[in-house]
């Protein structure tokens, strides 16, 4: 029988190079965008800012923060897609959380 939902978790580097509100604006954006589509939305923050391991469009620093969401199985893919085409989100991972 298909899974009717799952709990995921999506790992969201910002970019900073644009100014700390307008990273703000980005964190709140994809919050608000998650809790239209999924349940049980709670955000992380505690990691914060972060010296990158390499530089990536040339910063050395990015602002992570994680998601913790349930939803269908359709939703993750389109999540990914909008982040990967964002401008200010350096990079993003989402993964089940297994049972």
């Amino acid at each position: 029988m298909a899974k009717v939902s799952a709990k995921y978790e999506v790992m969201v580097v910002f970019s900073l190079k644009n100014g700390e509100e307008a990273m703000k604006a980005l964190v709140e954006k994809f919050k608000a965008r998650i809790e239209r589509h999924a349940e049980a939305v709670e955000v992380n923050e505690d990691w914060g800012k972060r010296k990158l391991a390499y530089p990536i469009e040339d910063e050395t620093e990015g602002y992570y923060v994680i998601y913790t969401f349930e939803s269908k199985p359709d939703y993750p893919a389109e999540l990914s897609r909008r982040l990967n085409i964002t401008d200010g989100v350096l990079r993003s991972l989402v993964t089940v959380i297994s049972e």
